[in-house]
């Protein structure tokens, strides 16, 4: 067997496909020459952008596997580079052994999300279109992959492109006085730059919203449901769930640790945790079930507490109310059916009967309503909580101009910030370590 070439560290590769057993599988290499490593395997090179039928060779032309060989040739390749993908039969062996063919003739394991940083590198994806790769992968519903593919597509980037050219347009005039200071003109009335600025404030407000909207698809919303015992918080999440994803008896503490359960309303991610009951109690276990109810709270977006229609709001709710953190919160009064109650909801009070299902969708709305979704997302981008601080940043750094306009210095100084936080976030200004921390996120082979 001829000695394999050199490694050249920017020859990578990497299983593409998802761990398991599939029908196909496929090897992707990238790099600035894959013709001696597509030879080696292939015994040539196949024309670029035609699908090929081939034999993978080992090292002593044995064949590997069977399958299409298909080359991108650069810069018309989803990493800008030559690409090589090769697709055979979905076995985690024989995959890995052609995994290990490409090894052997110098490229390198790829690193998580290293074909998708050096298409952002090369200029294929801005950042946030490479980030949206990862988020159309992870989508958990089918409003978050839309989402997804709208900012893979650059409807995201889009929006922030025009507001840092109008930005530009901006700076330009407050600049071109500066450079002029013997000009005698009045810079804010002339170039109406409060009228300016109040139309990119009303752009960035509208882009916030629908980024609000894409987070909220993207990580959902974290609601836990807690209350004494036996006031039905099994029984709600259940509905909820649409299952019978928690033990429902009649005997207090049945709950005894945190039970969680992912649902979808209107395509806005849930995350529902029942919790065990808050009471006072000798259990050793059922203490530790307690603690566990608090520290999920700490971190909840919701809180429901559940109480009983019968006898509403007491002193122990009234001490659960009291020791709750900053949370947004529900009052469910359930078991309306035992009193014949009709399902209302009054404020931020629901209720409801998690035994026969009546009221919960007034839940559902209420849920929707403390998550700040709205109905017409169906405008809204993929987002995350880098993309929505950059936006508050700009946003404050034109309420900082505004209130600097008397000095046209710091005026132009806050425009040129508010710039730089809107290119964050398509990479135009991003920090090399942000960037490791952001791709090192990303599966390996993507």
């Amino acid at each position: 067997m001829a000695n394999p070439p050199p490694a050249r560290p920017d020859l990578i590769t990497a299983i593409a496909t998802a761990p398991g057993r599939g029908g196909v599988g496929v090897v992707r290499v990238s790099g600035a020459d894959i013709a001696p490593l597509a030879t080696a395997i292939l015994g040539r090179v196949p024309a670029p952008r035609h699908a090929t039928f081939c034999s993978f060779l080992d090292g002593d032309g044995q064949t590997i596997d069977e399958g299409i060989a298909l080359v991108f040739a650069a810069p018309h390749s989803f990493t800008g580079e030559h690409v090589l993908e090769l697709q055979g039969h979905g076995g985690p062996v024989v995959l890995n052994l052609i995994l290990q063919r490409c090894i052997e003739l110098g490229a390198r394991l790829a690193e998580p999300g290293e074909f998708s940083r050096r298409a952002f590198l090369n200029g294929k994806l801005d950042l946030a279109q490479a980030e949206a790769v990862a988020d159309l992968i992870d989508a958990a519903s089918t409003e978050a992959a839309r989402s997804a593919v709208r900012s893979l597509s650059g409807a995201f980037s889009a929006r922030i492109a025009e507001l840092v050219e109008v930005l530009t347009r901006l700076r330009m005039l407050v600049e071109a006085t500066l450079d002029f200071p013997e000009e005698e003109i009045d810079f804010l009335r002339d170039a109406d730059a409060f009228g300016r600025l109040d139309a990119i404030d009303a752009s960035l407000a509208a882009v916030r919203a629908q980024a609000k909207q894409g987070v909220l698809l993207r990580e959902g919303l974290t609601v836990v449901l807690i209350g004494q015992p036996n006031v039905g918080k099994s029984s709600l999440m259940n509905q909820l769930a649409g299952f019978e994803a928690a033990i429902v008896t009649e005997i207090a503490g049945t709950t005894r640790d945190t039970v969680r359960e992912a649902i979808q309303i209107q395509g806005v991610p849930l995350h529902i945790i029942d919790t065990a009951g808050l009471r006072d109690t000798d259990d050793a276990v059922e203490k530790i079930g307690i603690a566990r109810t608090w520290a999920a709270v700490e971190k909840a977006d919701v809180a429901l507490l559940l109480v009983d229609a019968a006898h509403g709001l007491g002193e122990r709710e009234a001490a659960i109310l009291q020791r709750l953190p900053q949370v947004a919160r529900l009052t469910i009064h359930n078991k309306i059916d035992v009193g014949g109650e009709a399902p209302r909801a009054v404020g931020d009070e629901i209720w409801l009967s998690a035994r026969t299902g009546a009221g919960v969708d007034l839940l559902r709305d209420k849920l929707l309503e403390a998550a700040g979704w709205q109905a017409a997302g169906e405008g809204a981008f993929m987002a995350r909580a880098r993309h929505l601080d950059a936006l508050g940043r700009a946003a404050g750094h034109l309420v900082a101009a505004r209130e600097s306009a008397g000095q046209l210095e710091l005026f132009a100084e806050e425009l040129r910030l508010a710039q730089v936080a809107l290119s964050e976030i398509t990479g135009e200004f991003t920090a090399d370590d942000l960037l490791g921390e952001i791709f090192s996120k990303f599966c390996i082979g993507k």
